[in-house]
């Protein structure tokens, strides 16, 4: 990833790019102090199953079911691959905060880049299409 070594736009800029504005430089700021606040994360996604068992005489087939569960099957990806794990209700507690959080990091992250994308698209010397 490149880094600038110098933060200070105004004299590493190319000639006729004047670099973010202030209004981009205030978003990226409030993006960063967003980003500080934001604490420990978990990967991937949960979902709430309940399931019929494979005893026909279990109240889960019966009219109306009563199934088994409510199951917290929390799934992600590792090495390419995805992987789940069952949660109880109170380790989904627990770690609802975490999951809250990794979204939140997603969509500041996301503002980011599309903070990025604005300051080229903003560029003057940037071929329109």
């Amino acid at each position: 990833m490149y880094r600038s070594r110098n933060t200070n736009y105004d004299r590493t800029v190319p000639k006729g790019w004047t670099g973010p504005n202030a209004a981009q430089r205030r978003a990226q700021a409030r993006i960063a102090k967003a980003l500080a606040e934001v604490g420990y994360v978990l990967p991937g996604s949960v979902a709430v199953r309940s399931y019929r068992c494979g005893k026909a005489v279990c109240a889960c087939h019966s009219d109306p079911p009563r199934l088994h569960g409510p199951y917290f099957q929390w799934s992600r990806q590792m090495k390419g691959k995805t992987v789940h794990a069952n949660l109880t209700p109170e380790q989904f507690s627990d770690y609802q905060a975490f999951f809250d959080n990794a979204a939140k990091l997603r969509r500041l992250v996301t503002e980011l880049e599309d903070l990025g994308v604005s300051i080229v698209q903003a560029d003057p010397r940037s071929k329109r299409r």
